[in-house]
């Protein structure tokens, strides 16, 4: 088992976690005081709650300080990603009337993790504050708050090596920007935060008002899809707005690592020298100009131009695992979402804020796939699988290998559950692909034009466990729920 003096010490940190967690809570709070709406009230009580949880939290494990382990990251980020959505979901719960602890938790899950699913309608009337706040956990999960805690911790003594190994994508685990883990996530959150000003700018700029500007900066850098709207970007029926939310959800589906030394170096060759990028604008772009091409074929707009202007906007957000929408695109003919769906499980690049099993995996699977079959017909062969000039090691194969058996176990299980639940097999198979990809709507009865308000309680839980699997990138919750794990 588990030593007790082990768990004393994640708990300390994660005492730190959530008191700086709560400090966030400070932005709604003076934007409801400033604009004299009634949730000010709500926020001021989950702001003493939260923070309070952190105070006595760590008075009583304060005496406990030691670097963590390996083991200790694990449980440490899945403690993270459990309760941190438990105390942001109480402005919610406190402000909306009849709404269930269930939905509340939901809906700071799907903030947290950047799914952009919501059970929430009437957004427009909603006080400016609630969706502030709503729209901030994206922003807040797009890097990743435990990325963010590897920078502030080790200014209060504690260490965040195993802290970013156990929260950070497959693929970037073992990379190294600069010397130190804590300079790697400031520089990361650097990145992040000068796109993330830059995009406020070109929203305003393209037509939208600053408090909207704001909000949809969060959504669209944290590719999450929450909006203040109903109609999500119906509501402006703007293609300059829409044209610079596409370049701005592009952004943050690449890798920020690679961001930050093109930045650093001054140079676009880091992005030449990412195969990922590649790989990532072929299938956007070819994906954008083929959608249009069928949506015109088959009728649906009567102008190429017209296609193309809305299936560049829900491509993109879709591919991305963003969510937004600009009409009801499970209207068009029924291959267009299945393919806008099947692009959201793998288009993203490792590193990036967005979802799915990431561009880089699939790469690799592909170039698996393509040697096995070059071996059976030369059995005494040497074709090692290539990422970019490097050969990819054995231990990394195996693992994308297990990754994606799981990830595919993940989907069918959930689905028949689902569909053992009551659901219908459409609604229940595109919930869990948009919950575990982090995408938000999916078809059916949770489609762009409608909320997943429409679940039952245990639907509901089913799909807040299916976005943590895939925020997590399925293993990290399974180790720690792994009978392994506990053994000492």
């Amino acid at each position: 088992m588990v030593r007790y003096n082990h768990l004393f010490s994640i708990f300390r940190v994660l005492s730190l976690i959530v008191g700086i967690f709560g400090l966030t809570m400070l932005a709604p709070i003076g934007i409801s005081w400033w604009r004299h709406e009634a949730a000010e009230t709500v926020f001021d009580e989950a702001f003493a709650l939260t923070v309070g949880t952190g105070v006595f939290l760590w008075w009583l494990t304060r005496n406990h300080t030691r670097e963590l382990t390996t083991r200790d990251g694990f449980l440490l980020v899945v403690l993270t990603w459990t309760l941190l959505p438990a105390v942001a979901a109480l402005p919610l719960w406190l402000y909306l009337p009849g709404m269930s602890f269930t939905d509340a938790y939901f809906e700071a899950v799907s903030g947290l993790t950047t799914t952009g699913a919501t059970v929430i309608s009437g957004l427009d009337a909603l006080p400016y504050s609630i969706n502030f706040w709503r729209m901030l956990l994206v922003w807040l999960g797009g890097m990743g708050l435990i990325v963010l805690a590897v920078a502030v911790l080790p200014l209060l003594g504690v260490g965040g090596r195993q802290l970013f190994k156990a929260e950070a994508p497959g693929p970037m685990k073992e990379s190294k920007l600069t010397p130190r883990m804590a300079q790697t996530a400031k520089g990361l959150w650097a990145v992040y935060g000068m796109i993330s000003l830059a995009c406020v700018f070109a929203l305003r700029w393209a037509g939208m008002s600053w408090d909207d500007s704001v909000v949809h900066m969060f959504t669209t850098m944290g590719l999450g899809g929450f909006s203040t709207h109903d109609q999500s970007f119906a509501y402006w029926d703007s293609p300059v707005i829409e044209a610079v939310t596409i370049g701005f959800m592009a952004l943050a589906g690449l890798n920020f690592a690679t961001h930050f030394v093109a930045i650093r170096e001054r140079s676009f060759k880091p992005y030449h020298h990412d195969p990922e990028v590649r790989w990532y604008i072929v299938v956007m772009v070819g994906s954008v100009f083929a959608m249009a091409a069928y949506l015109f074929a088959t009728g649906t707009y009567p102008s190429f131009a017209q296609a193309l202007r809305f299936a560049a906007f829900n491509t993109v957000s879709i591919a991305t695992t963003t969510g937004f929408a600009n009409t009801d695109y499970t209207l068009w003919p029924v291959f267009a979402p299945l393919w806008l769906l099947f692009l959201c499980s793998f288009a993203t690049c490792a590193g990036s804020t967005g979802g799915g099993i990431k561009m880089m995996r699939a790469m690799i699977l592909y170039k698996q796939v393509f040697r096995e079959l070059k071996r059976s017909l030369h059995p005494a062969a040497v074709s090692p699988v290539k990422f970019g000039s490097d050969a990819v090691q054995s231990p990394i194969l195996f693992a994308v290998l297990a990754f994606a058996f799981m990830y595919m176990v993940v989907l069918v299980s959930l689905t028949l559950i689902m569909v053992l639940s009551g659901l219908d097999p459409i609604t229940a198979f595109s919930a869990v692909v948009a919950c575990v990809n982090n995408t938000g709507p999916g078809m059916g009865q949770v489609g762009p034009a409608t909320t997943y308000a429409v679940l039952s309680d245990f639907q509901t839980w089913v799909c807040t466990f299916a976005m943590l699997l895939g925020r997590l990138e399925i293993f990290t919750l399974l180790v720690v729920l792994s009978p392994y794990f506990w053994r000492k």
